[in-house]
């Protein structure tokens, strides 16, 4: 798997998982929606962690600078 994400989408990703996150935790958003959004919360943590996003591969987008 080659990197595909830059620091700033991974950034970005992190922020918005916590976001939900703290959504989710708090009440705010639940059911089946709160459902949704936990599992892409976590996709979002998991792509960050391994700087890969398979959607971008498939639209052929890199954000990452460094070859790898």
């Amino acid at each position: 798997m080659k990197k595909n994400m830059g620091n700033a989408d991974r950034l970005i990703r992190v922020v918005i998982a916590a976001v939900l996150g703290f959504l989710i935790y708090n009440g705010t958003i639940a059911g089946t929606l709160g459902t949704v959004l936990t599992v892409i919360a976590i996709i979002f943590v998991l792509t960050s962690m391994v700087s890969f996003c398979p959607l971008y591969t498939l639209f052929g987008i890199k954000t990452c600078k460094v070859k790898g």
